[in-house]
């Protein structure tokens, strides 16, 4: 007689990388962040249960597991400031969608603020050339970022890519929270002010825009609200103002690039947004790109997705091309 033997495990702990999770009706539960970080587990590998979003803590830069429906409350309170994206650099990954354009570029590291310096990328050839200011990610002035400074120059601008880190540059998520944990963000509308002085008084450009990423996207944002010199502004999944008092300062186009699964900048905030754009009357072109998260346009994560950048980066010259030239 065969007797077979059936093994149910409602509830079971395994020990993995010096941590402790416990299956629970098939689901696994992990320790808070700080008791993972605590027992041994560096903060970029921190683990969330199913079902909970891994966000940044505004007062300590620690990690946080919280449910996904107050990720966006959240961040607007100022609780959390960052969605992290479960990406690390990738050599496999590159910028080649990213097309340039007919212009050879010139490049160059110049002091624009006291001492804080930025990457100049430029055509060659003299001429009168739109100026752009770019904004950078959570990572810092980073290689990705004076690339595509580059790419854009070759379309004819002069860009002028930031600093806000003050020479500092996080290669792993640890060190990028660190860094956006440790600077006084008051001050980065004197430093993205200041650039924009920079090429106004260096180059004399035919108009100005700006352009960022993330972090970088909310700064842009951020920006456009706060110089009246700027004459377009593209954002790209950056944190939004929603409140119809504070964009009706704003009077410039805004091309806004954002994902369907972004659960700190959801499609519910973008419609809000280019709802009260539109009540002001302010010409806008917002994308929710479909089936993809946060950062998708960044080549050096996993969440990259080539074909959406293709389109978004396309779309992107376009509208400077109409607006600024």
């Amino acid at each position: 007689m065969k007797i077979l033997l059936f093994t149910v495990f409602l509830v079971s702990s395994i020990f993995v990388s010096s941590q402790y999770f416990d299956f629970v009706n098939g689901i696994a539960y992990f320790p808070p962040p700080l008791k993972q970080i605590q027992a041994g587990t560096n903060p970029s590998n921190v683990t969330c249960t199913e079902g909970l979003e891994l966000v940044l803590k505004q007062s300590n830069g620690n990690p946080a597991c919280i449910k996904p429906s107050s990720v966006e409350k959240l961040i607007q309170r100022g609780w959390a400031i960052h969605v992290l994206p479960d990406y690390e650099k990738s050599e496999s990954n590159n910028s080649v969608v990213f097309t340039t354009g007919n212009f050879e570029v010139a490049s160059e590291t110049v002091q624009y603020l006291d001492e804080t310096s930025g990457y100049l990328a430029k055509p060659v050839t003299d001429g009168d050339y739109p100026g752009i200011i770019m904004i950078h990610e959570w990572w810092g002035l980073n290689d990705n970022i004076k690339d595509m400074s580059e790419k854009l120059a070759s379309h004819g601008y002069v860009v002028l890519a930031v600093d806000l880190y003050e020479g500092q540059v996080g290669t792993t998520s640890e060190e990028a929270r660190q860094l956006v944990t440790s600077f006084d963000r008051t001050l980065w509308i004197e430093n993205m002010n200041s650039a924009v002085t920079y090429l106004e008084n260096q180059y004399t450009p035919s108009s100005m825009g700006s352009i960022g990423w993330c972090l970088g996207g909310g700064q842009s944002l951020n920006l456009a609200l706060n110089n009246n010199d700027l004459d377009a502004t593209v954002i790209y999944y950056g944190q939004l103002v929603t409140e119809k008092e504070s964009l009706s300062t704003i009077n410039l186009p805004i091309l806004g690039i954002f994902a369907e699964l972004d659960q700190g900048i959801p499609p519910e905030t973008v419609n809000e947004f280019e709802s009260v754009l539109n009540e002001l009357e302010i010409p806008n072109e917002i994308h929710i790109f479909s089936g993809v998260d946060h950062a998708f346009a960044n080549p050096s994560g996993d969440r990259y997705a080539p074909e959406a950048s293709m389109d978004a980066w396309e779309k992107t010259i376009k509208f400077l091309e109409t607006n600024l030239k």
